[in-house]
């Protein structure tokens, strides 16, 4: 007897019709033929909407969300989030001028990222965003553009902190980082931005992402809080942003569950108040979120051109793979390679499914978005969605990969 693949959470945001899928409220198989392609990304921005309101509803009030752009910077989807977000927040000069474009105020857009050129840096100078400097050197950089532009840098130190966030699938602080200052010379390094006369703004202590344990998460941010707090004597202005980053996960995988956001808003309604007590009533606490706002809203679309049988296995192949969607076809930090859920979106229930692979068109073993998966019986020209796809799927796929055809994205 075949045994059964394991079970992915039920992608309950997305409604369905006839058995076809539904994105913004359109039939899947209609959405492709009003894109004239596939394959094809697809985001809902009512779905996106909705999971700010999530946010606002079970966080604290006091409490600033930024959205992380470097997790889907198409310009619909950062424009729409402008209006609901109270931040931005970037990583490099092209997502600079998307960000720039919106109605989001100068004053609540910030830059991260190691290596920033000259260039970059005199570009946030003259716009007036937030630096977020994570060596001594690029504050020295950030000193000498001041002096060229004739603009004041507004400046924030972003920290590697002695602790890390543990459970996380990408961890971004402890032990030693080519992100931010290590903690131990973060006071050297404010001493030296009043020196430089650089006008100090804040903090940014960001520790991982991709985690789904809300234990984990409030306990990194209590930590982020109480070394901000240990600082604080430190600091040669008033600070008025403390960004702890993000984290927060989504279930990409068998057996994942989603955050429970309630704990996590209960344990941070707690430290916004502290931050208010003893940082001022001018000190905003702030988190960027980039994956739990998008990631969940998006899918990618590609189409079945041939099925074939080989020793008994089922393959559908398809016009679009690895190139196009590289975290789904496991090379993207994946260390043993789990399926993302996956299903034949214009027969998303089927009385006798089978187990089959889906695979792409490239000349490569590992383009593969779904191996041995349980779906609806499939034929050529059925459409194979990918969930889960709204955050690091476009921008971080090698589209030039083989020089197959590009995808394509669209905001519904």
């Amino acid at each position: 007897m075949t045994k059964k693949p394991p079970i992915h959470a039920p992608m309950i945001q997305f409604k369905t019709e006839h058995n076809c899928l539904l994105i913004g409220g359109i039939p899947l198989t209609r959405l492709a033929l009003r894109v004239g392609q596939t394959p094809f990304y697809a985001y809902d921005r009512t779905l996106i909407s909705e999971r700010v309101a999530l946010l606002r509803d079970k966080l604290p009030d006091a409490l600033h969300i930024h959205y992380a752009m470097k997790a889907n910077p198409m310009p619909a989807v950062v424009q729409h989030l402008a209006g609901i977000v109270d931040g931005l927040d970037l990583a490099s000069q092209g997502e600079m001028q998307v960000a720039l474009d919106t109605t989001m105020a100068v004053k609540n857009i910030s830059m991260a990222g190691p290596g920033k050129r000259p260039e970059e840096l005199a570009a946030a100078i003259a716009a007036g965003i937030t630096v977020n400097a994570e060596s001594f050197s690029e504050l020295e950089q950030l000193a000498s553009q001041s002096e060229k532009t004739g603009y004041p840098a507004q400046v924030a130190i972003r920290i590697n902190p002695a602790f890390e966030l543990k459970a996380s699938g990408m961890k971004m602080g402890g032990g030693a980082k080519q992100f931010g200052i290590d903690e131990e010379r973060v006071p050297d390094a404010l001493r030296r931005i009043k020196t430089l006369g650089l006008n100090f703004v804040g903090l940014h202590i960001y520790s991982g992402s991709q985690n789904l344990s809300a234990e984990s998460i409030a306990e990194t941010q209590k930590q982020a809080v109480e070394l901000a707090l240990r600082l604080a004597p430190d600091y040669p202005q008033p600070i008025t942003k403390l960004n702890i980053g993000g984290g927060f996960g989504i279930p990409y995988f068998p057996g994942e569950q989603p955050l429970k956001l309630e704990y996590v808003g209960e344990k941070m309604a707690t430290l916004c108040a502290k931050v208010k007590s003893e940082l001022g009533t001018s000190a905003h606490l702030v988190i960027e979120l980039g994956r739990y706002i998008v990631g969940e809203a998006g899918i990618y679309v590609c189409r079945i051109v041939d099925r074939k049988i080989s020793r008994g296995q089922i393959f559908l192949i398809t016009d679009g793979g690895l190139n196009h969607h590289l975290a789904a076809s496991g090379n993207f930090g994946q260390i043993i390679r789990k399926n993302y859920p996956v299903a034949i979106g214009n027969k998303m229930t089927d009385d006798q499914p089978e187990i089959a692979s889906v695979v792409g068109p490239l000349c490569t073993p590992l383009d593969l978005l779904a191996d041995k998966m349980q779906l609806s019986r499939a034929e050529v020209g059925d459409l194979v969605v990918v969930f889960q796809s709204g955050a690091y799927g476009y921008t971080a796929s090698p589209h030039r990969f083989l020089s197959q055809p590009e995808a394509v994205e669209v905001f519904v």
